[in-house]
């Protein structure tokens, strides 16, 4: 897939972008256990050795959760592919991490780890900001199908609601409630890693292509989008 990146890493927008960031109070903060649950998931659905929820700012991309890297917190803006990943509005897919892929980041840290191949989605804000992205990245070059595109897309939005949810109870001070919500949030996540887990043992692998299987990720993914709504409603009552 050919990937037409902007001659900057820094987009018109860059300050209402970063204004939206900073509203969040999320970018360097310490891991907490419902993102660390999303990326464990995508992970399995996309069999990736690597899954990570990123932030882009000023100068670096923090890491808000990382599955299949240990220590990794944050890199320079011009040394993370999600840096230039934001500034296109589609999902990025590609299997090429070399300098002449994308000329405005150095892809060093990503090459000497042996990464090829990274599928992300943006990161949104209710104003449509991007803030970070969904990612996916592994070491073998590979495509995704719609169908395997549409799945990650949910899955940045639900990570989006998420944080959205986040900075509403944080914001009214309400962190008992956030904490309830993780919990019940992971309840879901962990029932969706149990199925997964079977549906890859049955099938050998997971299919996203598979019209059943597809199905059940998707249906999956509405139940946890109907526990967000309930909890957003919740929070326009504090």
């Amino acid at each position: 897939m050919s990937i037409s990146f902007p001659d900057s890493l820094i987009p018109a927008d860059e300050a209402a972008r970063l204004r939206a960031l900073h509203l969040y109070q999320i970018a360097n903060t310490p891991p907490e256990p419902i993102f660390d649950e999303f990326v464990a998931w995508a992970a399995q659905l996309f069999s990736t050795p690597i899954a990570i929820i990123s932030l882009v700012d000023e100068e670096h991309v923090w890491f808000k959760a990382v599955a299949g890297v240990e220590d990794l917190s944050e890199l320079p803006r011009n040394s993370s592919l999600c840096s230039a990943a934001i500034l296109v509005d589609v999902p990025i897919v590609t299997s090429d991490y070399s300098p002449d892929s994308c000329q405005i980041i150095k892809p060093d840290v990503a090459l000497q780890m042996g990464l090829s191949f990274y599928a992300g989605a943006a990161l949104r804000t209710p104003d449509g900001s991007r803030i970070g992205m969904m990612a996916v990245i592994g070491k073998e070059n590979r495509v995704l199908s719609e169908t395997e595109e549409e799945v990650l897309n949910q899955l940045s939005i639900l990570v989006s609601r998420t944080i959205e949810l986040r900075f509403k109870y944080l914001q009214a001070e309400h962190n008992a409630d956030w904490e309830a919500a993780q919990r019940e949030l992971s309840v879901t996540l962990d029932d969706n890693a149990t199925l997964t887990r079977y549906l890859m043992a049955r099938n050998n692998g997971l299919n996203l292509n598979d019209p059943d299987i597809h199905s059940l990720v998707l249906a999956r993914m509405v139940g946890m989008t109907k526990v967000l709504d309930r909890r957003m409603g919740e929070t326009n009552a504090l």
